[in-house]
């Protein structure tokens, strides 16, 4: 061993978990590791081979010493061989007779593992404190805290509260009684038929029934970059067999096999399906390997992933592609990608950036190697001996096998066969194939597994249960169909400036996240960091992505995801990003001068936000053709897509959706004639106030500001 060595290295050549050594190399070496791709050399290097040289060389002396004894034993007991040997086939049939009665022991202990997870859940809601609703009646109250209703009435009447068997009372007047008769209640948590399901049937498995479990992982990147090629390439080379022909049967997902180990790859989540995923409170994935081309470097996509994966909390392997190409240039792309936060491991970071080539297959061996040694630094486990809980990756109606779904294994081990639900949707799983199309029996955690027997079409994104028979899948489907029916396309992100300082009051908000677009990078950094510094005690405010460039839908999904607000400088949203915001009450808040952002947020946390006008969005029109007027300067032909352009109106000019005019109408026409407004589908012709440099592409958007009711 000479030079440096990495730690995962260090640990592999002397047969230890990568977690272990870097546990080992600083309690008995004092050594400053802080991860597992860490660098040891030098004195440091020779002190620790010494170590392992002498645990080795203790390890022969035992073994020699061992060795002596049992040929000392053997040549002492030659003459009770016979006996020995006799004594021995006894033993062995005596072990023959018990090898039913073993079996037979261990399916009694399955049923009596089913009896006690129902005892550990029951467990979990008896702590002594008795639940109770936030109005009750006398009746029921009295039965919930053991006591007789007429010595309730009279707990009550002590108060000043005159109230019959039947009547209400509020939680804090129940609490007073309760206290009383020296029992103790709280509020009884209220859950939504989708959350009823998670909340009825799993539960927190015990640390001794978890066993090891491969990594699921997402590939997400820029478009071209090559994340379907890498994806193929691992495929093409990893997975052993197929269907006839080779084509492999495509179910959103598939399984590899790399040095005996497993890897789960996740096929569809681009990062706004895996934030689609993330929103409705499902984590699938452990690992994101993000795709950057040597050739291209980072992009705006690029940049959209990372804050993705970010805000989920998992970790990120950069595959740089296209090394096979001339103009790759890796280093450039290690370069940009520090601007953004990760660091190769190379240059004293903690990101492992791998260069491969999907064309040519090289480094692709390397970055699964990669893959599996940060999922063994994660410890991933799960309990396989339980009824299974999943996520649906993808889901459909075939014509001739009816709702189909992809399910990729959590906890427990899905069986065809086994009664499941998952939202709205339930049923008898009647066959199950894995990503090869070939019929399986059970799925394991971190398995995916194509069902068929569902009695609707599930969604994307919802969990999915095994339980006890048909009746109790069917009862927690149709409270779930009666939910949705309620609650219809009810959205989830319900976040802005102006209801915060009453959330902060009502101590219901901790946390403000916030998503930074600007025009230029050094924007980016400069608003991130005066927005962090106003953070108080009562609420932190944290940017949770920041990059250059237009607003986007992707943009939407993260604030969606994260209950964020979304502020602009001198950009706008697209108009898809628009109305997903509008759907979803995203706020969206766009601004020119830092100062007035940053007082904004100031003013929220203090609760002294109160603006008395609000922006109206009234149109948009695309910029077809331009005009040079003698005495007017240039004049775009536009074409109104969406609302309407008023005279009135002011003018934002978007170019790749960043503002480069902000102003007055100067002109509009309607062919030769003046016009006071152009409306949505209609073309004309608009001059801007003072500015001429109008190309065609460029978007003007019109808005005024109108006064806002005061609430």
């Amino acid at each position: 061993m000479a030079g440096k060595v990495r730690v995962y290295e260090l640990a592999k050549e002397n047969n230890m978990a990568a977690k272990e050594m870097v546990k080992l190399l600083n309690e008995e070496f004092g050594l400053n590791i802080k991860s597992h791709m860490s660098m040891v050399g030098g004195s440091d290097l020779e002190l620790i081979q010494g170590y392992f040289d002498e645990i080795e060389e203790e390890k022969n002396k035992a073994k020699n010493k061992k060795q002596q004894k049992e040929n000392n034993k053997n040549s002492k007991n030659k003459k009770n061989h016979k006996n020995i040997k006799q004594a021995k086939d006894v033993e062995e049939d005596d072990f023959e007779e018990e090898k039913p009665k073993k079996k037979r022991k261990k399916k009694s202990k399955n049923k009596k593992t089913s009896k006690a997870n129902k005892k550990q859940a029951e467990e979990k809601k008896d702590d002594g404190i008795i639940e109770i609703p936030e109005t009750v009646n006398v009746k029921t109250f009295a039965d919930k805290i053991g006591e007789s209703p007429n010595s309730v009435i009279g707990k009550l009447i002590g108060l000043g509260v005159m109230a019959g068997l039947n009547d209400q009372i509020e939680f804090e007047q129940a609490e007073l009684v309760a206290l009383d008769f020296g029992k103790e209640i709280k509020l009884e948590e209220e859950y939504d038929a989708i959350e009823e399901q998670q909340v009825e049937l799993d539960y927190e498995d015990k640390e001794e029934d978890l066993v090891n479990r491969p990594p699921v992982v997402s590939v997400m990147g820029h478009v071209d970059h090559g994340k379907t090629s890498i994806l193929d390439k691992i495929r093409s080379t990893r997975v052993t067999s197929g269907e006839a022909g080779g084509i492999t049967q495509h179910i959103g997902a598939s399984v590899v096999d790399i040095n005996d180990k497993k890897i789960s790859f996740l096929d569809t989540p681009g990062h706004e399906a895996f934030t689609e995923m993330r929103m409705r409170g499902a984590q699938a994935t452990d690992i994101a390997i993000l795709v950057v081309a040597a050739d291209d470097g980072v992009m705006p996509q690029t940049v959209e992933a990372i804050n993705h994966a970010k805000a989920a909390g998992i970790p990120i392997v950069v595959a740089i592609n296209k090394i096979d190409k001339e103009v790759a240039d890796p280093n450039r792309v290690k370069q940009e990608l520090m601007e953004h936060g990760l660091v190769s491991e190379e240059w004293g970071g903690d990101t492992i950036m791998v260069p491969v080539s999907a064309h040519t297959g090289e480094g692709i061996d390397d970055l699964l190697e990669m893959v599996l040694l940060v999922a063994e630094m994660r410890e991933l486990k799960a309990n396989p001996n339980r009824r299974a809980v999943g996520i649906i990756v993808e889901a459909q109606l075939d014509k001739a096998r009816g709702a189909v779904a992809t399910v990729l294994v959590q906890k427990g081990t899905l069986h065809a066969g086994d009664y499941v639900v998952t939202g709205s949707a339930s049923g008898r799983i009647r066959a199950m194939f894995n990503s090869l199309g070939e019929a399986i029996e059970e799925a394991t955690p971190s398995m995916p597994a194509q069902i068929l027997g569902l009695s609707d079409v599930a969604e994307a994104g919802d969990m999915i249960y095994a339980v006890e028979d048909e009746k109790l899948a069917r009862e927690f489907a149709d409270r779930a169909a009666e939910f949705k029916r309620e609650e219809h396309l009810k959205a989830k992100a319900n976040t802005n400036l102006e209801d915060m300082y009453s959330d902060i009051g009502d101590g219901e908000l901790k946390e403000l996240n916030i998503i930074v677009k600007t025009d230029v990078k050094g924007t980016v950094d400069a608003v991130s960091h005066s927005l962090v510094k106003l953070s108080n005690e009562e609420v932190k405010v944290s940017v949770i992505a920041g990059a250059v460039g237009g607003i986007t839908e992707s943009d939407i999904l993260l604030a969606q995801a994260s209950n964020a607000v979304i502020i602009g400088f001198n950009v706008r949203p697209t108009q898809g990003a628009l109305e997903r915001a509008k759907d979803n009450n995203v706020e969206i808040r766009t601004y020119s001068v830092i100062y007035e952002a940053i007082e904004d947020v100031e003013k929220a946390i203090k609760g002294m936000l109160d603006p008395e006008f609000k922006e109206v969005v009234l149109g948009r029109a695309e910029v077809r053709d331009t005009f040079k007027v003698p005495g007017a300067g240039t004049v775009a032909g536009v074409m109104v897509t969406n609302g309407s352009v008023p005279r009135r109106a002011s003018i934002r000019l978007l170019r790749d959706n960043i503002v480069i005019f902000d102003g007055d109408i100067s002109s509009m026409k309607r062919f030769k004639d003046d016009a006071k407004e152009l409306a949505g589908g209609y073309e004309g012709g608009i001059g801007l106030n003072r500015f001429n440099d109008i190309k065609v592409g460029d978007v003007m958007e019109a808005y005024e500001m109108v006064e806002k009711e005061r609430d």
